[in-house]
């Protein structure tokens, strides 16, 4: 059996709701299980898979981790299913995402914005969240092309988290 995540995506920024897609199977059906955790807490629950004849069939779970008493903005998506043998973790897949609401509180969405010449991310801050000073909530949302905070490049593209 093996499991292919088409969403999210690595490092995705995405909502409190959370919408899990892709394939699995390689049995006539069979029975995964989701975890998502950022170490202090977590939301689980399971889902089933195949065609109903041995191969691969799609899936699709929404997940509501609102309830949650997550104190990081990274979360780890956990895919997997459980071995008969010893009800280990088979085939498990991995996927870190960012919660926006643990980043920006109200989020909703994010739009993207290029980097131009003359920009910091005090002044994207300030032009597009309404002040300098919440340039970490553009770090945050962006922790995967934003390393060091004080070295963003002209065309590189950043993520602007939103509450309406």
């Amino acid at each position: 059996m093996s499991i292919t995540v088409q969403q999210p995506q690595p490092y995705d920024l995405i909502t409190d709701v959370i919408q899990i897609a892709g394939i699995a199977g390689g049995a006539f059906e069979a029975a995964y299980q989701y975890e998502i955790t950022e170490g202090h807490d977590s939301v689980t629950g399971n889902f089933m898979a195949g065609d109903g004849v041995g191969g691969h069939g799609q899936f699709q779970v929404e997940v509501d981790v609102s309830g949650a008493s997550f104190t990081l903005p990274r979360v780890f998506v956990h895919l997997f299913h459980e071995s008969p043998a010893d009800g280990g973790r088979v085939d498990e897949v991995v996927t870190p995402v960012l919660l926006g609401s643990q980043i920006l509180p109200g989020f909703t969405t994010y739009g993207d914005y290029v980097v131009q010449p003359g920009d910091t991310l005090w002044s994207i801050a300030a032009a597009r969240l309404g002040s300098g000073s919440d340039f970490p909530l553009l770090v945050a949302a962006n922790v995967h092309t934003i390393p060091d905070p004080h070295a963003i490049s002209v065309g590189q593209v950043i993520r602007i988290p939103t509450t309406s």
